[in-house]
């Protein structure tokens, strides 16, 4: 029987497990149940095993800023001088408070930017990010008269659970093909997304797709609002250091059959796009909302990184 580590890396890695908050949550449960699972007495040892169990889940999505942050925040606190009892103690602790937190942010997020959506706003939003439809479901629950504009997402399509989540909750959705954002801007009042990561200028790395959408909103002088839990801000690029953009496998484009009768033809699958700071009008996140260019803010102020961590994982 696999681990709870092992399983749920994998299911992260096979986006079984997707969405850097679900992601976040999902491994520091992994982390607290490995902990749980040890029955080293000696501190070292257990340090360099949760240390090791770290490095597996933070192998498997490298783009999700949520998973090393998350990851620093249960691990950072492990101390050789303890006994082994208190520093388990002391993750479990870390984990039920960061898994609450978490949660805890959705429901603020949803919230703050709610109050951002007017009533008779046509929305759109692209990919499915628990926190950007949040805001939707909201701004619903409160009575506002909405329209929902839901892209697919190729090539996962990751928009079919956004628009059953809509649709479930009976607001009026218009299921549409990437391609066709440009085309439908002009009815758009409001962009609504989520985030992955958001990096010390502002600017933000999301679903693939993300950059061409907010370019036509940002052309179209449509309001774009980025949803993001604190914990997916980005403190390495402080000193400068560039997200990786993860590239996925040919066979979510071109089935192996075709790509095989194809041998001239290379399949490039990014994952994830960088939408730039001045495209973008306003970050909500659990702490309040702010203009992108304040993102460093939240790095300084939230996420207790000191630039002697930035040599180091966790």
């Amino acid at each position: 029987m696999k681990s709870v580590l092992a399983e749920t890396a994998g299911k992260i890695r096979s986006m079984e497990i997707r969405g850097a908050g679900k992601i976040a949550r999902e491994a520091v449960f992994a982390l607290k149940s490995h902990a749980e699972s040890l029955d080293d007495q000696n501190s070292s040892a257990f340090i360099t095993k949760m240390r090791s169990a770290g490095e597996v889940l933070l192998s498997t999505r490298p783009t999700a800023v949520s998973l090393p942050n998350a990851v620093n925040i249960v691990l950072s606190g492990m101390n050789g001088e303890d006994d082994t009892g208190e520093i388990r103690a002391g993750i479990v602790s870390r984990a039920d408070d960061f898994i609450e937190r978490s949660n805890s942010a959705v429901r603020k997020i949803g919230e703050i930017g709610a109050r951002r959506i007017s009533d008779g706003d046509t929305v759109l939003t692209h990919c499915n990010s628990q926190v950007a439809i949040g805001c939707i479901l909201e701004a619903h629950r409160q009575g506002k008269d909405i329209e929902v504009f839901a892209t697919e997402v190729r090539p996962r399509n990751q928009g079919l659970l956004t628009i059953k989540t809509l649709n479930d909750a009976g607001i009026k959705t218009n299921f549409i093909v990437d391609s066709a954002a440009r085309y439908f801007m002009k009815n758009v009042d409001i962009v609504v997304i989520g985030t992955d990561a958001v990096t010390v200028n502002g600017s933000v790395v999301n679903k693939i797709g993300t950059s061409q959408i907010a370019l036509a909103a940002h052309e179209a002088r449509t309001r774009v609002m980025v949803a993001a839990e604190t914990y997916k801000f980005a403190p390495k690029t402080l000193t400068g250091e560039l997200i990786k953009i993860e590239e996925r496998d040919n066979s979510e484009v071109l089935s192996p059959e075709i790509a095989e009768i194809m041998p001239n033809v290379t399949v490039r699958n990014p994952a994830f796009d960088i939408t730039p700071a001045e495209y973008i009008d306003l970050i909500v996140t659990e702490e309040g909302a702010i203009p992108p260019e304040m993102a460093y803010i939240i790095i300084k102020d939230y996420l207790g990184w000191k630039i002697g961590d930035f040599d180091r994982d966790f």
